[in-house]
């Protein structure tokens, strides 16, 4: 199976390991001259409590998700490294529960494998607040490389 498409799925927690989700998505799709797409699906909820600092004045239903994705962190220094490595890239955004519009995301854009972030959390958790990571490994149409890093706590 050929990879030609990699998803990088991202969230706000992961800006404090956007350079290592970088670095894991290159030695995946730089030797193997993948695209790489940028996700970031949001609640309407973050929308409302992030549009003014991202510079949006528009309601959640009127707005383009991509465009909100790239104003969003981590997406801008992701773009940016994938751009300095001459690593094809685009953008997309989703506005909605953010697990399922992740999963469609890979079926839209023909994803080969994902990759996506999580943080350590107890059994008991994950039982209470579930885990979007998760969910988005038991739903992908494609393998999934989780990178998981132990020092991000909520």
């Amino acid at each position: 199976m050929a990879i030609d498409t990699v998803l990088l799925a991202v969230g706000p927690m992961d800006t404090v390991r956007a350079p290592e989700l970088a670095e894991t998505v290159l030695e995946i799709a730089e030797p193997l001259g993948a695209k790489v797409v940028i996700g970031h699906a949001f609640t309407e909820d973050e929308y409302e409590d992030i549009h003014e600092d991202i510079g949006f004045d528009a309601r959640a239903d009127d707005v383009d998700p991509d465009e909100v994705a790239a104003e969003r962190a981590p997406v801008p220094e992701l773009a940016e490294r994938f751009e300095d490595a001459g690593v094809d890239y685009e953008i997309k955004g989703a506005l909605g529960e953010v697990s399922s519009k992740v999963v469609d995301m890979a079926v839209d854009v023909d994803a080969d494998r994902m990759v996506v972030g999580g943080r350590r959390r107890s059994p008991a958790e994950k039982a209470v607040l579930g885990s979007v990571s998760q969910e988005i490994i038991l739903s992908a149409p494609c393998p999934v490389t989780y990178f998981r890093d132990l020092d991000v706590m909520e």
